[in-house]
């Protein structure tokens, strides 16, 4: 359905005229879509009479012409730049999605290397933080009371909820009970980790906004944890499944060994799945608002009868958007955890004899 209304608004914004996207005093759509999903070097809140307001952000990039180290604000750069120089040799390359580059003494560029507070870097470190403060007030509250005695209600009463719905139903049945307890913190620090970060990229605004779990980086990342759960700790009746599994001989050594080849291939595949997976829902979903939010500027930019039309039309998508973004967030959250889980659970596969 979400694929549907994103080419459906892909479609609505293609029939109206280029001029009216990429005037005098129209509305690029480019850059609101792409503009927002993208990292950056700076927080942008709003835009009020032509002057943006946010703040920039902390830039740190290692030299390749000195080899030095370079801390700074990422609007010493846009100064430079509205001067018509460098800052230290360093520019933003907007061929390049805005990313920092060097100019080097010959005029060649090159990418230094890169370690900056980008906006997806903050919010990561927002989301940390919350997670912090909610599962140390809920641990506080244990600490003052007799969790056999007392029932927690409220804010920890739900959490409580929340992490035994996780633990016992998704967790504990998806890798069994023999093996679960290693990688249940793991797997609900993902879940509240991926929750928490969707909920605030529905936000328009600080703390909010940021599009962290659309971007792939992100997601490529947190595969990769879960592509470590699973194969370094995988028993050896997993590996022997992989390499030497029970099928006839000329399938798993002569001439080609076809099925150690195919496991060996899903191997990579199941990261590769969950990484996708979480990116394209997010980014879409996040595309589809913007789309529409964007569509409402452009028919005013034409007539006021067209644009009262597509304002009425793209408040009520954007509405029904945010309603199903909403419980999107938290699918996609409980979806990567118990595919994580059914992952790491195939790993630890019990011998025939045990059974017997």
């Amino acid at each position: 359905m979400r694929y549907l209304l994103l080419c459906l608004t892909f479609i609505l914004t293609a029939s109206i005229p280029a001029a009216a996207a990429h005037g005098e005093g129209g509305v690029d759509v480019k850059e609101i879509v792409l503009g927002h999903m993208a990292d950056a070097y700076e927080w942008h809140i709003t835009t009020i009479g032509g002057k943006h307001i946010g703040f920039p952000l902390p830039v740190i990039v290692r030299s390749e012409e000195t080899g030095k180290w370079h801390l700074f604000s990422s609007s010493r750069i846009e100064e430079a730049a509205e001067e018509g120089h460098d800052y230290l040799g360093f520019y933003f390359n907007e061929q390049k999605n805005g990313k920092i580059y060097e100019r080097l003494a010959d005029g060649t560029s090159v990418r230094p290397w890169d370690i900056s507070i980008t906006k997806s870097v903050l919010q990561i470190w927002i989301v940390v933080i919350i997670m912090l403060i909610v599962f140390f007030s809920c641990a506080r509250w244990y600490k003052k009371h007799d969790a056999t005695k007392d029932v927690p209600k409220g804010f920890v009463g739900m959490m409580e909820m929340l992490v035994m719905s996780i633990h016992d139903d998704l967790i504990k049945d998806s890798i069994g009970e023999k093996h679960y307890r290693p990688y249940a913190p793991y797997l609900l620090t993902v879940f509240f980790f991926i929750l928490i970060t969707n909920l605030l990229g529905l936000l328009p605004v600080f703390p909010g906004g940021a599009n962290v779990t659309g971007n792939i980086n992100v997601t490529c990342f947190l595969a990769l944890c879960t592509m470590l759960a699973i194969n370094l700790f995988g028993n050896k009746e997993y590996w022997k499944e992989i390499f030497w599994p029970d099928v006839p001989a000329f399938l798993k050594a002569y001439p080609v060994a076809i099925m150690p080849l195919i496991e060996v291939f899903g191997i990579l595949t199941k990261p590769f799945a969950l990484m996708v997976r979480l990116f394209a829902n997010m980014m879409a979903g996040h595309a589809i608002i913007l789309s529409f939010t964007a569509i409402i500027f452009i028919g005013w930019s034409l007539n006021a009868f067209l644009g009262s039309g597509l304002t009425l039309l793209s408040f009520v998508m954007m509405l029904f958007m945010n309603c199903l973004e909403f419980l999107v967030a938290f699918i996609q959250a409980y979806v990567f955890t118990m595919l994580s889980a059914v992952f790491i659970g195939l790993a630890h596969p019990e011998h025939e004899g045990h059974h017997a």
